[in-house]
Parts: structure tokens; sequence; C-alpha cells
């Protein structure tokens, strides 16, 4: 089957409305597609779903399941945010992600772009990058201590910006030990995490979340992966690399 069960509408930071995104699926040919907005995060209201506009969200995703339900299986999913401020009810499937760190009274996003990533670095770790990561690692360990959720979102985020071991070397035993053991908790409750393919559709990485190592790691105990493509336009609905 070709499946997607990561992307994002205008409902939250998607350039094209849901049944663009539908259609876009129905025109790559895909069996099962799944819309997964954003889930409400007081601190930053840009990229996210309004929370008053959760019931219209599935309210239309409904109606427009049923009114493609000859085309294409459609399921309405959300993509939680670790510090969402919502508890996420009715949906299909709830996508776990970690995109920021709570220090003090701060909220830092360790993906908006690489002069943030250098800044959080510089200034909140003292360039001790694989401090960054384990604080990284064990914020989205404690995830399923939230809320229950279906998929591990983008694991490794934290390498967004890191190709070529930029910031910190990926076979260093100290990073290696942060992602295994953060992975082996979240295995306790979920067992599927995403190959995630929204930089490398945006030009950013050439490989995908989660690193081949980390789905050998997976696999070997237990896990499961699914492919999404974390698209935000009709142009990468279904698209798993160049």
């Amino acid at each position: 089957m070709r499946i997607d069960l990561h992307s994002h509408t205008v409902y939250s930071d998607g350039r094209n409305t849901a049944e663009e995104m539908v259609q876009a699926a129905i025109g790559k040919r895909l069996d099962l597609y799944g819309i997964s907005d954003h889930s409400y995060t007081s601190f930053e209201k840009d990229y996210c779903m309004d929370i008053k506009a959760y019931e219209k969200y599935k309210a239309e995703i409904k109606d427009l399941k049923e009114k493609y339900r000859n085309e294409i299986d459609l399921s309405c999913g959300i993509e939680y945010d670790y510090y969402s401020d919502y508890v996420p009810e009715g949906f299909d499937y709830v996508i776990g992600s970690v995109h920021c760190l709570k220090i003090g009274e701060n909220y830092l996003s360790v993906d908006m772009d690489r002069e943030t990533f250098e800044m959080i670095g510089r200034d909140y770790f003292n360039d001790d990058y694989y401090s960054f990561c384990e604080a990284y690692y064990e914020t989205l360990s404690d995830i399923c201590d939230k809320t229950k959720i279906d998929i591990v979102g983008h694991f490794d985020l934290i390498t967004k910006f890191n190709e070529g071991n930029k910031y910190f070397d990926e076979n260093d035993e100290r990073y290696i030990n942060a992602w295994q053991k953060a992975m082996l908790k979240l295995l306790k409750d979920v067992k599927c995490f995403e190959i995630n393919y929204g930089a490398v559709n945006k030009g950013i990485r050439s490989v995908p979340y989660l690193s081949r190592q980390m789905q050998e790691f997976l696999i070997d105990h237990g896990g499961y992966t699914i492919r999404s493509s974390d698209s935000h336009n009709i142009e990468n609905v279904g698209r798993f690399g160049k």
C-alpha cells in the first residue's frame, strides 16, 4: 500500500487547503492518506492550529472522507507537540513530536533555522552539542507520559542541520547513548517510528530522519517504521525523496 500520514494544511503551517491536499494524494495514487496538522501551543501560535479550530478541522476531514470515499482512504490525525496545551481526543491517530526545548521560561525551536540552532548551542549549552542532544532526547522520551501517541515523529530532528557532523559526531558514544535510551523508553508504549522526508523534500538534508543506524536498532528491539512526507504543500504529498 502507498501510505502517507504526515501532512499539514492551512489549519496550521501548510500552504494548501485540506481538500487540495486530498486531491493531490488521489493524484499521487495513495491508498491511505492522513492529514495531521500541528496541535495548539500557546507560546508559538504562527505554526499551529487555533485552539478554536479543532472541531471544524475534524468535521471538514470527516466530510472529505465521505466525499472521496471511492477514491482514497482518508484519516484525520494530529501532530501533537510535547509542549501542546491541548490533549488530543477524537482523532484516528496521533503523531508525537518535539519541536523545541523549554529552558527556564524560554521555548527554543530546534528546527527553525541554522542561526537559531547555533544560538541555542552557544547561549544555553556553552557549545556542548551533546548536552543539547541529551536534553532533546530526554524531552522526547517523556512524550508518552503526557498523552497516548501512535507514531513517533521525526525522532532525530535534532540532526536537521548536522549533516556531515557539523556540530556533533553522530557516531559518538555519548550521542548514541542519548538516543538509544530515549528510543527504548518510547518503545514501551509505541512501536511505530516514522521515516520522515520533510527536510529532504525541502532540500535541507540528503537523507531522512530516522538514520539507518536508528532504523536497525528500532527493528532489533521490536519496533517498525512508516514513511512520511511531512508535506506542507500539494507538491510534496506522497513524496519520499527526490
